[in-house]
């Protein structure tokens, strides 16, 4: 069964043009008969940068939002790397590395190894540092295949 926010992205992927889609928050939310915020936690959960996309909105009278689709080039690799950062939590590396994927830049293959690196139960420790090792490893190998 499908949810309001499934529809809400389904409704915004169709949309695309261009690699960007501007619109109003407030229009889209009339359109879907829900409240603004729910357009939010659409645009906040839904199309982040660890899936390929840059969101810029303004509030307020006559305020938009635009969904800027990431190509993969050197530039986005480090703003990656920079997401990555010294810990990450296995969801957002997961959603890093199917986007990478999908855009060709690593191979299914490649990323059912990594993901099988990264995981908890791989990585499980008496310490609280699983996202710090998963960080290090993770940057390790894209650092590898980029390299």
């Amino acid at each position: 069964m499908r949810t309001i926010s499934d529809t809400i992205e389904k409704f915004l992927l169709d949309n695309f043009s261009n690699e960007e889609l501007e619109l109003s928050r407030n229009e889209l939310a009339d359109f879907f008969g829900c409240v603004p915020s729910q357009i939010n936690y659409v645009l906040s959960t839904r199309f982040t940068l660890d899936k390929g996309y840059i969101v810029d909105s303004q509030r307020g009278g006559g305020g938009y939002v635009k969904i800027k689709k990431i190509n993969i080039d050197d530039k986005f690799k480090d703003i990656i790397f920079e997401r990555i950062g010294n810990n990450i939590d296995y969801n957002s590396a997961c959603c890093i590395l199917d986007n990478l994927c999908r855009n060709g830049k690593i191979s299914e293959e490649q990323k059912v190894c990594i993901t099988s690196a990264i995981e908890p139960k791989a990585l499980k420790t008496p310490f609280l540092i699983e996202n710090d090792l998963r960080a290090k490893i993770l940057k390790n190998i894209l650092y590898k295949i980029y390299n």
